[in-house]
């Protein structure tokens, strides 16, 4: 059974949108007023879980004092996940406290630190450590050990959307299998976020990228992104039972890794096609359906059936400062060079948050609403 999330109250001011200067904060780093603890700020919240645009509402919460390991911080961008919107349902593994605010990604920039806090100073950028610290509202108090900081010279998109997606890629391509340059990876979901994080990590480390979507009127323009990005091949869910898919594997290797985020029957193809050995890691079930393993997968290939989540690894290594903190350098490095881009992201205004619930709510969508703060 896992613990309740504890809420993380927080406050509103003037918030820095993408393009925008940077306010100079050149306050007393180490100051902590505690006239804050009468603001006010802006929060999407829900008192009840449901569906998202009956149960979310934009309210004025009170901001708390700032402890002496507390820090300040405005939102500046947030994004909506699946996740998001599975933990307003009340369907998500872990759940905050009710009222809760929600969001569990987005980055934000120290205004004001505690006293005692060492690792962070005024005009840092910061994303949450773990999930429910509820990044939907403008303005925060958290502790000092809740976040992490960032360079502030990476775009605003990819530092808001770092903390899930990317890390759940990254570690994925990392943990399962020793992949080499020029290795396979076949993966389904290939637009979501995770896919397209995939795809380019992949790519940035030589490793071929065989991708499957569903099909869709607009499969030529999707297809010719995902390219754009470094994937190897885009193929559609029903190619993978097809022919042709054999005449692939000629020129390439099969697939030594397989990442499922749908189930069902699109996951039991993908198995089809690993090698002897290989291994399929699941981290998400968006057709709703029970992942089928072949008991000839099993027996004679010897695959490996393994899931992932990014909030587990987070906290399995809570106490290993090192391991998120090199997994954050180089995919920030990887952005800096050019080589990590955000996903298709749409903008949308705080006050604008009914439509971006909607729309990320919809099938086939390839944009990842982002909230503007």
């Amino acid at each position: 059974m896992w613990p309740r999330l504890r809420s993380v109250c927080s406050g509103s001011r003037t918030i820095c949108r993408r393009g925008a200067a940077l306010p100079k904060l050149t306050a007393n780093a180490n100051a902590c007023h505690s006239s804050h603890s009468a603001a006010k700020h802006s929060a999407l919240q829900y008192r009840k879980h449901g569906d998202p645009s009956q149960v979310v509402q934009l309210e004025d919460i009170d901001l708390p004092p700032i402890g002496a390991k507390d820090v300040l911080v405005k939102i500046l961008a947030a994004p909506i996940n699946p996740s998001d919107i599975n933990m307003i349902q009340g369907t998500y593994a872990i759940l905050p406290d009710l009222p809760a605010v929600g969001g569990n990604e987005g980055v934000a920039q120290v205004v004001e630190v505690g006293s005692q806090v060492t690792s962070l100073k005024m005009g840092d950028w910061v994303i949450p450590r773990d999930a429910g610290l509820g990044m939907w509202r403008t303005e925060a108090v958290f502790a000092e050990d809740d976040v992490i900081s960032l360079p502030n010279d990476i775009p605003l998109l990819s530092a808001a959307t770092l903390g899930v997606n990317p890390c759940t890629a990254f570690r994925m391509l990392s943990d399962f299998e020793d992949l080499k340059p020029g290795d396979t990876v076949i993966q389904n979901a290939a637009n979501s976020g995770v896919g397209q994080a995939v795809i380019q990590i992949a790519a940035a480390r030589g490793v071929n990228t065989i991708n499957v979507v569903r099909d869709r009127p607009e499969f030529t323009q999707l297809s010719d992104r995902l390219k754009a990005i470094g994937a190897t091949h885009v193929i559609k869910e029903e190619a993978l039972r097809r022919p042709e898919l054999k005449e692939l594997f000629k020129t390439y290797p099969k697939p030594k890794l397989a990442l499922n985020g749908v189930g069902g029957k699109s996951a039991t193809e993908l198995l089809r096609h690993l090698q002897i050995g290989g291994c399929m890691v699941t981290y998400g079930g968006m057709a709703k359906q029970p992942v089928t393993v072949p008991v000839s997968a099993l027996i004679f290939k010897d695959v490996k059936v393994r899931g992932f989540w990014v909030t587990q690894w987070k906290r399995d290594h809570s106490k290993d400062e090192r391991a998120f903190r090199a997994m954050v350098d180089e995919l920030c490095s990887l952005i800096q060079q050019g080589k990590l881009t955000a996903p298709a992201c749409t903008e949308v205004g705080l006050r604008d948050y009914s439509k971006a619930l909607e729309a990320s709510m919809k099938p086939f969508t390839s944009a990842k609403q982002v909230l503007i703060i």
